[in-house]
């Protein structure tokens, strides 16, 4: 079973472009960039699911690029691991458990990831570890005051269609990095969480427009001024291809409900 998108939020020129030269996800109409300029794109709508879509799976069936699990991967690499505690299985991964209840505040978001075979673009199946900071930037396990949370931490097994959804908050833009949410793919939840090795890890890429709209919201002030001092292209991770293959298809805002999905060949 699939479950339609929401509707499409305007993106950036240069995302309309990266998306129309790959038959993307969705139709662009009238796409504004930061500096007010417009793109005109076909405005033919399209009912698409991320796990049925056939352009997404020819658009990436390179496999994804690898990338750093980052300073705060929480797996058992550099300290804490989440992986070996009950309850890390979970969709739902904006509360802490165990010890902890705590919710993370924030902008609510959908992360929608489609794994797909490299080379093919066919479904695979197998789990992903996905993580991400909080609306302040802090991630947990690691961040002064949050280190007795796990929130924003779960892993998910993925459906017959290859598909994997976390209900989770938009997490912030800190400083030195462009909005980011990390993941490894395991073949199966017992290796995610029985110590297996990843089969890939990477980190997907948060288009700049939904950012502005998130981060004009209570609670994201600090974002505002990060993201304005960095780019895709300057990251340290997405900048060696302005993050083409990483950044996210975007459905909806912050009034109906954003929705994030990426394919994730390996």
């Amino acid at each position: 079973m699939t479950t339609p998108l929401l509707p499409a939020i305007p993106l950036g020129r240069r995302r309309a472009l990266q998306l129309l030269g790959s038959a993307g996800l969705a139709a662009l109409v009238g796409c504004a960039s930061r500096d007010g300029s417009t793109a005109t794109a076909s405005t033919s709508t399209t009912s698409t699911t991320a796990s049925a879509s056939s352009s997404t799976a020819a658009a990436a069936a390179d496999a994804i690029p690898e990338e750093t699990a980052g300073p705060y991967p929480g797996d058992g690499t550099n300290g804490p691991d989440v992986l070996t505690q009950d309850g890390v299985v979970r969709s739902d991964i904006t509360t802490s458990f165990g010890s902890s209840t705590t919710t993370a505040a924030g902008v609510p978001l959908t992360i929608r990831l489609l794994l797909q075979e490299a080379g093919s673009g066919q479904a695979r199946g197998g789990a992903v570890y996905l993580w991400h900071c909080d609306r302040e930037g802090r991630y947990s396990l690691y961040s002064p005051g949050v280190e007795g949370e796990n929130y924003l931490r779960g892993v998910q097994e993925a459906d017959g269609d290859g598909v994997v959804t976390f209900t989770s908050i938009f997490p912030a833009a800190y400083s030195g990095r462009w909005p980011h949410i990390h993941f490894e793919v395991y073949d199966s939840v017992a290796d995610a969480t029985g110590g297996g090795r990843p089969a890939a890890t990477s980190q997907v890429a948060l288009p700049e427009d939904i950012c502005d709209q998130v981060y004009a919201t209570d609670g994201y002030d600090q974002s505002v001024r990060n993201l304005s001092q960095t780019s895709l292209e300057n990251d340290n991770v997405f900048g060696d291809d302005d993050g083409v293959h990483q950044l996210a298809t975007i459905s909806g805002d912050v009034t109906s409900g954003i929705t994030a999905e990426l394919a994730v060949p390996v």
